[in-house]
């Protein structure tokens, strides 16, 4: 992983010494993407900036890569995990100068032009300089794995692999394009397919499609879009199912394989799910003492994915961190300001949350380690979230048909009376008609809607949360091999191999134990779970003041969009917090939109953020459930009009200093310094009085004392009446 940067004249001028003050500034704000080394470059019209996190030939992998006759210079983030294989196929007098894996591109571009990419397989973000043509040559992988922004005026071209490098530059606008954002449907958690264009979130700023190389003439700025892949739209009706199976599993292999090439130290992130456990099962052989890392949280605790992680780890014989975080693990407005304005998304939640600390805690624990492997994006092209939408595989459809209908009606919305919740009259084949008269493959057009949600966020926020701690996120079900294979899977074999991810499950069924090759998918955080995750956000917006609330609120656009009052009614209604509404979720994220457009404004420098401490890993040894059952006690069922009561043989006893202590019978439980919230409220229960005024009496809220209550409550210390 590195970060880019770059900018180029597209008048025909060359670029001013004075460039080399913004190539620097570029330069310090993607360091955390490439600690490792720094480059800087100004020749004519382009001037380049590169920082290098080095995992494939430390010593001999430095960038800019120039051709051998000058022509061509590179710069390039990611990996080309054949770059072997395509150095092999080149003419037999090309000599390899260095020993990158991105080189091979540079004599690929020379020998195939625009298709330079074509069977070229990894992750990757370029900017090519053809100083022969006077071009600049933009490109990214299939997936859009690795990210390449860009802003663009009549007299230049500002390039970077964060959106926060592109506010270095005064022409790039520095505003949140809230009409846009508002319109992404995966932002409202609306049930339609994706949009067709990825969202920047950002006026002004573009990204450069996945899967297409941009041609840019540096004479006047005409650029020309080459897409050098796409989805397969053709069944293979010759293959049979096992065949299918047998093709799947050897090519997933051959990922994981690829993935887990480098130089460096990679780890793992083990949820207990088929994915994750199916990339350890082929790695493990190939990773010098691999280590896993798991996230231990309440809703984790509760979905079974820490038991499973922990299991399957001392049954494979590899080390697994199993990284806590308990009841009072809230980040501080800061902290979620620094993570916010990391991931430049409005997505960002628990998930994005918990693995950006994951990342932290492994480059922590084990500082050598660069590189991460990922269990993502396999339900999206396996049929993981099948089981969303019913019973079987006619019943998915059916829900799917419906999501398809409700994202053709709306550019139709004077038909969408027709098919508003009541009983229809009107055949779908209208609806076919309003697509020129095609029919829909349904699933097909599924499948691309989630092709574009993985750029949208999937892919998106891997790659911050694992920058900020100078980590490379790897994915090895994103093979383009794999994904291919999945998509010419005929309508006839999709029951049988694309219902509840039975393709992989089959696939890997030699290599897994069978309760992890059959266990149910479960959600990362929802699901049983998800209270503990929305409690956390409940407590972050409500922190100092409603601190992140009010901020949003201040902030340039919010004036326009956001209705304050229903925004902090909505906020209250949520109580104490003990809730699993979506709306939960929602509501940050109308926040987050707020922050990103109040830093838009004026952008804070990320290594002047605060990340708060890094989370401790529960000790070796110790078991995620059973060990656990005081830390991740469950939500007890009071409010403020239960009477809080003393257990029979509690006493709380008070020193000269002050301090208190609290015994059960006879033996000191804990010990409580004097005037903190909770010592003052247990002072006041006297076992008649309902919690709202014994809270009262102390001057207390009750967020401020929940945990503690929570505990008390778990150890039998007190009990509530009501």
């Amino acid at each position: 992983m590195c970060g880019l940067a770059g900018i180029a004249r597209l008048d025909g001028q060359d670029l001013g010494p004075e460039t080399d003050a913004l190539l620097n500034e570029l330069a310090d704000i993607l360091q955390h993407r490439g600690p490792d080394e720094r480059d800087l470059l100004r020749d004519g019209p382009v001037g380049l900036a590169f920082t290098r996190l080095s995992l494939v030939n430390p010593e001999d992998g430095s960038q800019p890569l120039v051709s051998d006759d000058g022509n061509l210079v590179l710069i390039a983030n990611g990996e080309v995990y054949n770059h072997k294989e395509l150095a092999a196929g080149l003419p037999s007098d090309v000599r390899l100068r260095t020993g990158s894996d991105c080189e091979v591109l540079l004599h690929l571009y020379r020998q195939h032009g625009l298709d330079f990419l074509r069977d070229v397989r990894g992750m990757f973000a370029i900017i090519l300089w053809d100083r022969a043509r006077g071009q600049l040559v933009l490109a990214r992988d299939r997936f859009g794995i690795k990210p390449l922004y860009y802003h663009h005026t009549h007299e230049r071209i500002v390039l970077s692999s964060e959106i926060k490098g592109l506010f270095a530059d005064p022409a790039t606008p520095r505003r949140f394009a809230w009409e846009q954002a508002l319109a992404v449907p995966a932002l409202a958690a609306a049930p339609r397919f994706g949009a067709p264009e990825m969202c920047t979130w950002f006026e002004g700023v573009e990204s450069v499609p996945a899967a297409t190389v941009l041609r840019v003439d540096l004479r006047d700025g005409h650029t020309t879009r080459h897409r050098y892949w796409e989805m397969p739209s053709e069944a293979d009706e010759s293959t049979g199912a096992e065949a299918f199976v047998e093709r799947y599993g050897d090519l997933l292999e051959e990922s994981v394989r690829e993935c887990a090439t480098a130089d460096t130290e990679l780890g793992l992130f083990l949820s207990g799910g088929i994915d994750s456990a199916t990339v350890l099962a082929f790695a493990r052989d190939r990773v010098d003492e691999l280590h896993t890392f798991t996230a231990l949280s309440g809703g984790t605790r509760a979905n079974g994915d820490a038991e499973h992680s922990d299991w399957l780890a001392r049954d494979l014989g590899v080390h697994n961190h199993q990284v806590v975080f308990g009841p009072d693990n809230v980040p501080t407005p800061e902290e979620w300001a620094r993570l916010l304005w990391l991931a430049e998304t409005p997505m960002a939640g628990p998930e994005v949350y918990y693995k950006h600390e994951l990342h932290r805690f492994a480059r922590q624990e084990r500082p050598e380690l660069r590189g991460m492997l990922l269990g993502a994006a396999s339900d999206e092209f396996n049929g993981g979230y099948s089981h969303d939408f019913g019973d079987d595989w006619e019943s998915f459809l059916t829900g799917l048909g419906e999501m398809d209908r409700t994202t053709l009606l709306d550019g139709h919305p004077g038909l969408r009376r027709w098919w508003g919740g009541g009983e229809s009259f009107l055949s779908d084949r209208a609806l076919d008609a309003l697509r020129g008269g095609q029919g829909m493959d349904v699933y097909r057009a599924y499948v691309r809607s989630e092709y574009r949600k993985v750029q949208q966020y999937n892919v998106w926020h891997e790659d911050r949360t694992a920058a900020g701690s100078g980590i490379e996120a790897r994915v090895p079900f994103l093979d383009h091999r794999l994904v291919e294979l999945t998509a010419t899977i005929p309508d006839r074999l999709r029951p049988r191999l694309l219902w509840d991810k039975r393709i992989l499950r089959d696939a890997v069924t030699s290599r897994l134990p069978r309760r992890i090759a059959e266990r149910p998918k479960v959600p990362f955080f929802y699901g049983s779970g998800t209270g503990h995750a929305y409690r956390m956000l409940v407590r972050l917006m409500r922190s100092n003041n409603q601190e992140l609330v009010e901020r949003a609120l201040a902030a340039p656009g919010a004036d326009t969009y956001l209705d304050a009052s229903a925004l902090r009614r909505r906020l209250a209604g949520f109580g104490d917090g003990d809730t699993d509404s979506a709306s939960v979720e929602l509501l940050m994220r109308v926040v987050n939109m707020g922050l990103l457009a109040e830093m838009a404004a004026q952008p804070p420098r990320l290594d002047g953020m605060t990340a708060g401490p890094v989370p401790s890993a529960l000790a070796a040894g110790r078991h995620p459930v059973a060990d656990t059952e005081n830390l991740f006690a469950p939500a007890h069922g009071y409010d403020a009009r239960h009477v809080p009561v003393p257990a029979k043989g509690a006493l709380l006893l008070t020193d000269a200093e002050g301090d208190g202590y609290l015994s059960h019978e006879g033996q000191i439980e804990f010990v409580l310094e004097k005037d903190t919230p909770i010592l003052r409220v247990l002072r006041r229960m006297d076992g008649e009085s309902d919690l709202a005024t014994v809270l009262s009496a102390a001057d207390v809220a009750l967020e401020d004392v929940r945990a503690e209550l929570d505990t008390l409550c778990a150890q039998q210390l007190i009990s509530f009446d009501g």
